[in-house]
Protein backbone atom coordinates (compact mmCIF):
# COMPACT_ATOMS: atom_id res chain seq x y z
CA UNK A 1 0.00 0.00 0.00
CA UNK A 2 2.78 2.43 0.75
CA UNK A 3 4.74 2.01 -2.73
CA UNK A 4 1.28 2.77 -4.07
CA UNK A 5 0.78 5.75 -2.45
CA UNK A 6 4.26 7.17 -3.54
CA UNK A 7 3.89 6.08 -7.23
CA UNK A 8 0.33 7.97 -6.63
CA UNK A 9 2.66 11.30 -5.19
CA UNK A 10 4.79 10.64 -7.84
CA UNK A 11 2.10 11.08 -10.65
CA UNK A 12 0.53 14.13 -9.18
CA UNK A 13 3.49 15.76 -8.75
CA UNK A 14 4.69 15.31 -12.45
CA UNK A 15 1.10 16.73 -13.83
CA UNK A 16 1.71 19.67 -11.58
CA UNK A 17 4.90 20.57 -13.04
CA UNK A 18 3.96 19.87 -16.45
CA UNK A 19 1.06 21.91 -16.01
CA UNK A 20 2.76 24.89 -14.53
CA UNK A 21 5.69 24.77 -17.19
CA UNK A 22 2.78 24.78 -20.06
CA UNK A 23 1.17 27.58 -17.98
CA UNK A 24 4.28 29.65 -17.69
CA UNK A 25 5.37 29.25 -21.32
CA UNK A 26 1.83 30.12 -22.54
CA UNK A 27 1.27 33.13 -19.92
CA UNK A 28 2.24 36.78 -20.11
CA UNK A 29 3.24 38.48 -23.03
CA UNK A 30 6.99 39.52 -23.80
CA UNK A 31 6.51 42.46 -21.76
CA UNK A 32 6.82 45.99 -23.10
CA UNK A 33 8.64 44.83 -26.05
CA UNK A 34 6.79 45.00 -29.52
CA UNK A 35 9.45 43.05 -31.75
CA UNK A 36 10.38 45.84 -34.06
CA UNK A 37 13.88 46.80 -33.48
CA UNK A 38 13.46 50.43 -34.36
CA UNK A 39 10.59 51.28 -31.79
CA UNK A 40 12.06 49.26 -29.34
CA UNK A 41 15.20 50.83 -29.30
CA UNK A 42 13.44 54.12 -29.15
CA UNK A 43 10.95 53.17 -26.05
CA UNK A 44 13.91 51.45 -24.27
CA UNK A 45 16.29 54.73 -24.72
CA UNK A 46 13.64 57.19 -23.90
CA UNK A 47 12.70 55.07 -20.45
CA UNK A 48 16.07 55.05 -20.04
CA UNK A 49 17.21 58.66 -20.30
CA UNK A 50 13.60 59.74 -18.36
CA UNK A 51 14.46 57.12 -15.38
CA UNK A 52 18.45 58.82 -15.37
CA UNK A 53 16.62 62.13 -15.16
CA UNK A 54 15.33 61.52 -11.87
CA UNK A 55 16.49 63.18 -9.10
CA UNK A 56 17.97 61.14 -5.74
CA UNK A 57 15.78 62.35 -3.60
CA UNK A 58 12.61 61.36 -5.54
CA UNK A 59 10.46 58.39 -3.81
CA UNK A 60 10.14 56.40 -6.89
CA UNK A 61 13.80 56.26 -8.00
CA UNK A 62 14.33 53.04 -6.83
CA UNK A 63 11.56 51.25 -9.03
CA UNK A 64 12.14 53.26 -11.58
CA UNK A 65 16.03 51.87 -11.50
CA UNK A 66 14.43 48.21 -10.73
CA UNK A 67 12.29 48.34 -13.91
CA UNK A 68 15.28 50.04 -16.15
CA UNK A 69 17.20 46.57 -14.92
CA UNK A 70 14.34 44.80 -16.29
CA UNK A 71 14.01 46.41 -19.44
CA UNK A 72 17.36 46.48 -20.32
CA UNK A 73 17.85 42.46 -19.68
CA UNK A 74 14.53 42.21 -21.57
CA UNK A 75 15.92 44.24 -24.55
CA UNK A 76 19.37 42.04 -24.37
CA UNK A 77 17.75 38.98 -24.42
CA UNK A 78 15.45 40.11 -27.53
CA UNK A 79 18.04 41.64 -29.71
CA UNK A 80 21.37 40.11 -28.71
CA UNK A 81 20.50 36.81 -30.73
CA UNK A 82 19.46 38.27 -33.54
CA UNK A 83 22.63 38.60 -36.14
CA UNK A 84 20.31 40.81 -38.03
CA UNK A 85 20.53 43.10 -35.46
CA UNK A 86 23.48 42.84 -33.23
CA UNK A 87 25.63 43.69 -36.12
CA UNK A 88 24.22 47.60 -36.39
CA UNK A 89 26.14 50.32 -35.38
CA UNK A 90 23.20 51.05 -33.34
CA UNK A 91 23.23 48.18 -31.59
CA UNK A 92 26.57 48.31 -30.35
CA UNK A 93 26.17 51.68 -28.94
CA UNK A 94 22.63 50.77 -27.24
CA UNK A 95 24.86 47.37 -25.65
CA UNK A 96 27.36 49.89 -24.52
CA UNK A 97 25.40 52.03 -22.71
CA UNK A 98 23.16 49.85 -21.29
CA UNK A 99 25.63 47.69 -19.99
CA UNK A 100 27.46 50.59 -18.39
CA UNK A 101 23.97 51.41 -16.91
CA UNK A 102 23.04 48.12 -15.58
CA UNK A 103 26.62 47.48 -14.04
CA UNK A 104 25.97 50.95 -11.93
CA UNK A 105 22.50 49.44 -11.29
CA UNK A 106 23.71 45.97 -10.00
CA UNK A 107 26.48 47.28 -8.22
CA UNK A 108 25.57 50.48 -6.84
CA UNK A 109 21.81 50.17 -6.32
CA UNK A 110 21.79 53.06 -3.59
CA UNK A 111 23.53 55.50 -4.92
CA UNK A 112 23.28 57.97 -7.79
CA UNK A 113 24.95 57.78 -11.16
CA UNK A 114 27.90 60.14 -11.39
CA UNK A 115 27.67 62.84 -13.48
CA UNK A 116 30.57 61.52 -15.93
CA UNK A 117 28.07 58.10 -16.41
CA UNK A 118 25.38 60.14 -16.67
CA UNK A 119 26.72 62.34 -19.84
CA UNK A 120 27.99 59.49 -21.22
CA UNK A 121 25.33 56.99 -21.25
CA UNK A 122 22.95 60.20 -22.09
CA UNK A 123 25.06 60.27 -25.17
CA UNK A 124 25.00 56.93 -26.26
CA UNK A 125 21.24 56.39 -26.09
CA UNK A 126 20.76 59.33 -28.01
CA UNK A 127 23.76 58.20 -30.29
CA UNK A 128 21.67 54.69 -31.08
CA UNK A 129 18.22 56.10 -30.85
CA UNK A 130 19.42 58.91 -33.84
CA UNK A 131 21.46 55.62 -35.50
CA UNK A 132 18.45 53.42 -35.66
CA UNK A 133 15.93 55.75 -36.84
CA UNK A 134 18.26 56.66 -39.96
CA UNK A 135 18.82 52.94 -40.12
CA UNK A 136 22.29 51.90 -39.49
Amino acid sequence: MAAGWRHLKAAVLAVCLCLSLVLTACSGSGGPLTGNYVEDTVAVADTLLATMALPSDDPGRSEAETEARSLINDYTARYRPRPQVNGLASFTTMQTALNSLAGHYANYPNRPLPDALRERVSKELKKAETGVVRGA
